[in-house]
């Protein structure tokens, strides 16, 4: 199957509108998907927000041949991005209700959370999320971001349905100390369940979404400590990247982002 890559466009939101858009997506994949909570102006609104997202950069993927009426309907795919030195001029990172991110404060060096990460279900298995990694790629070169980091989860509150992938994250793919962000005391939950001694690494790596699973393949890893946040309706990991350490692969990846 032959893909137009010409009818998508990658921008980072431009005013109040767009931002809409975003939220519009993110309702539809969080909220009417996946079973997130909303209130009743959300709902009212078919918009999906918070008190972070005028802090985020939004990044969007734009479907140009949509034949969608609302212009709103014709961004397929987004992530929010907040950059450390405005979280620390502003509300601070979103991912500190999930997890005490002080290795990274701490670390000193310049860093972006990465969060809401969607795409529109008609448009994925194609080319949107590579789109939009290769518009994360010059954003980060761009401003010389060295961590990326951010909660990506698995579906359904339910931590025990995770119990061996969560596992094998934590004993496969567990941050380095200096970087080893963990989930909040009040709510920690050991990946490392006792019941699961053995692993069979091939049916948890199939249990692990596409998103945290292309964080890992990318150099990623994982904070200590799951979140379970009833809210969304999903457990939450920190997925923790490190530029001056990325796998060759990842490097590559980025260099290719410098050079389009």
């Amino acid at each position: 199957m032959t893909v137009n890559l010409s009818r998508y466009q990658v921008k980072l939101a431009q005013g109040a509108e767009e931002v809409a858009a975003a939220q519009r997506l993110r309702y539809r994949v969080f909220v009417e998907e996946m079973g997130a909570d909303a209130t009743s102006d959300q709902r009212g609104a078919r918009r999906e927000w918070d008190a972070f997202d005028g802090w985020f950069d939004h990044l969007l993927l734009v479907d140009l041949a949509s034949a969608a009426r609302d212009p709103l309907d014709r961004v397929v795919g987004a992530y929010r991005l907040l950059r450390d030195d405005v979280a620390r001029s502003g509300p601070g990172f979103y991912g500190a209700s999930e997890y005490d991110l002080g290795p990274i404060l701490r670390d000193g060096r310049r860093s972006l959370e990465l969060g809401r990460s969607c795409v529109a279900k008609e448009h994925r298995g194609g080319p949107a999320m590579h789109l939009l990694w290769n518009g994360l790629a010059e954003y980060v070169l761009a401003r010389r971001i060295e961590i990326l980091f951010g909660v990506a989860s698995f579906p359904g509150a339910d931590p025990a349905r995770y119990a061996e992938a969560l596992a094998y994250l934590h004993r496969r793919h567990l941050a380095p100390e200096d970087l080893r962000v963990r989930a909040r005391a009040d709510a920690f939950v050991p990946m490392d369940a006792p019941g699961v001694r053995e692993i069979d690494e091939r049916e948890a790596r199939k249990a692990i979404p596409p998103l945290i699973s292309a964080y890992l393949r990318l150099g990623g890893w994982v904070g200590e400590g799951a979140f379970v946040d009833h809210r969304f309706n999903t457990v939450d990991v920190c997925v923790v990247m490190d530029t001056t350490r990325m796998t060759e692969r990842y490097r590559a990846f980025y260099e290719r982002g410098r050079a389009a």
